[in-house]
């Protein structure tokens, strides 16, 4: 008898079945013929997860109804750390009286996920510090900042493994931020917009005000400088310190 292995017959199954339905799925990163860019990261068991994991989120969807073993359909379960992939940050997530009084991400004012935006490139060389900032002449009256670094380039969220050396935002860059701009949406290229040695001071500074909304792990691969309309859109997670978020970038 000839022995075919598990993961061989697997493969020839989902040949036929290809071929019986002829169905090919298409996964987009730009729509509309370059208009419309979509700056989520996508979500599989290798996507980082926040909280120094070394093995991305993992298994995160159990197909809990299946239709092959007799379900009128198929439901799945979800099971995730909301800081995992691209998301977003409510205050309570560094502070817990703001955690504690409700401050949770169904309170994140969607005007300010939703508007002009800014995306800028950050020199690749240091994190983010007031003399970074300075140097970045951003206008007053600018509201939403995306900031591109180091990070895109090194593509550190496309490994599963969380990677302490990303590049953020340093106490005095976050503070030189809220001092000296109308900046109400600070978006970053990974799970933390605060460099890891000034994980929670930065973290402080932004969230004190409750004004500032903080967008991570953005996915800007290959998109020019420049003004775009951003459109961020969190789960309603009543009580949850934060949320996978969408977000495209529409010129």
């Amino acid at each position: 008898m000839i022995m075919i292995k598990p993961l061989l017959l697997l493969l020839l199954l989902c040949a036929q079945l290809h071929s019986i339905h002829g169905l090919v799925p298409v996964r987009k990163e730009v729509y509309d013929n370059g208009r419309i860019f979509d700056i989520t990261h996508k979500f599989t068991p290798q996507t980082p997860s926040g909280g120094d994991s070394e093995n991305g989120v993992g298994r995160f969807l159990c197909l809990r109804d299946n239709m092959k073993n007799g379900s009128l359909y198929n439901g799945s379960d979800l099971k995730l750390f909301v800081h995992s992939g691209t998301h977003v940050d409510a205050p309570g997530h560094m502070l817990d009286h703001y955690f504690d009084d409700g401050f949770d991400v169904d309170t994140l004012d969607l005007e300010v996920l939703n508007g002009p935006a800014l995306l800028v490139d950050v020199p690749r060389d240091k994190n983010i510090t007031a003399e970074v900032m300075q140097s970045l002449n951003i206008p007053k009256g600018v509201r939403r900042v995306l900031f591109r670094t180091l990070n895109t380039d090194r593509k550190l969220m496309f490994k599963k493994e969380f990677d302490a050396s990303f590049v953020g935002f340093m106490k005095d860059g976050a503070k030189w931020l809220v001092d000296n701009t109308d900046i109400k949406l600070v978006g970053i290229d990974y799970l933390s917009v605060a460099a890891y040695d000034d994980l929670v001071p930065s973290h402080l500074v932004f969230h004190e005000s409750r004004e500032i909304i903080l967008v991570e792990g953005l996915k800007l691969d290959d998109i020019q400088p420049g003004i775009y309309s951003v459109h961020c859109l969190p789960l309603r997670l009543v009580g949850a310190e934060g949320s996978p978020i969408r977000c495209i970038l529409i010129k």
